[in-house]
């Protein structure tokens, strides 16, 4: 049996996250405009195909096909009824392909709503939906739940106090996703690294960090900052580079090799997990886990 996520960390070790999901799951036919997040009752072996590339790369720790399974997010496509249907059906489907050689992440995204009083989405709706949805995924067996690509720090609260009133043992890794501007990093709702760090930290997350948006140098830039604000443990998943257009596909400069050469870079920044985000694969995954290996310390199994 493996010791929980915590332990490993605050024993020093440096753990993989996995990549990206929706990359993969466009290569392999979802459609544009199609809810991601059916596939995990229609299409179950894609997603245990993707979890299983993903281990097979070196991840410790995988993500389930949830990022949009909150009820008020799923209820853009008329799927609220199904919130807890869906979530479960994604935990089992990564569970049953990593079985208890990795830790599986519930992952909550935003509600794609915009709170009171810059929109018309009332902060109760809300904290319900991912209610909803962290209590299925917690019950399902998700090890942790990671609330992640957060811009306003309001929703990121809402979504980390809602896990921890689901399951208040159960792990919160917390990330948001920041823009380069003249005057420093900021998220899109005007949310500072400091602000960011220090209220996810007041919300109740374990774990804290940033995804998406930028590529892996400013990510070290980001991390270092954090790691100034904040004594939480880390959480880092750049994306591989900036998207372009080749065509009619989006396109990632950033490969395999180069985030291998930058995780060291990161880990000296302080970072305890290292992963990635659009346009990254099972090989920059395999690039990450090569260079982290040599921070992973001797962990005593915990028997049952």
């Amino acid at each position: 049996m493996k010791p929980p996520l915590l332990d490993r960390i605050n024993g020093g070790d440096v753990l993989v996250a996995d990549g990206a999901m929706g990359t993969l799951l466009f290569q392999r036919g979802l459609e544009p405009g199609a809810c991601p997040e059916a596939f995990n009752l229609s299409n179950p072996e894609i997603l245990q195909d993707i979890a299983r590339n993903y281990l097979d790369a070196g991840a410790d720790i995988i993500q389930t096909n949830t990022f949009g399974g909150s009820s008020v997010k799923l209820g853009d496509y008329g799927l609220e009824d199904q919130t807890e249907a869906i979530n479960e059906a994604a935990v089992i489907s990564v569970r049953k392909t990593v079985g208890d050689t990795a830790y599986v992440s519930g992952s909550c995204g935003p509600s794609g709503k915009m709170l009171k009083p810059y929109g018309d989405a009332d902060p109760d709706d809300l904290s319900r939906g991912f209610f909803r949805q962290n209590s299925a995924l917690i019950a399902a067996g998700a090890d942790v739940i990671c609330v992640e690509t957060m811009t306003d720090l309001k929703e990121a609260t809402l979504a980390i106090e809602a896990a921890k009133t689901a399951s208040p043992q159960t792990p919160v890794m917390a990330t948001m996703t920041f823009d380069e501007t003249p005057r420093g990093f900021f998220t899109i709702m005007g949310v500072s690294i400091t602000e960011a760090a220090e209220g996810l930290q007041v919300a109740g997350a374990d774990i804290i960090g940033s995804n998406c948006g930028n590529g892996i140098d400013n990510m070290i830039e980001i991390a270092r900052q954090l790691k100034q604000t904040s004594a939480l443990p880390l959480i880092i998943q750049s994306n591989a580079g900036i998207p372009r257009m080749e065509g009619r596909e989006l396109a990632y400069d950033e490969v395999p090799a180069l985030f291998g050469e930058k995780t060291e870079e990161l880990i000296q920044a302080g970072v305890s997990i290292v992963g990635g985000c659009c346009g990254t694969t099972p090989e920059h995954i395999s690039a990450i886990r090569s260079a982290a290996s040599m921070h992973v310390k001797a962990v005593k199994p915990v028997l049952d």
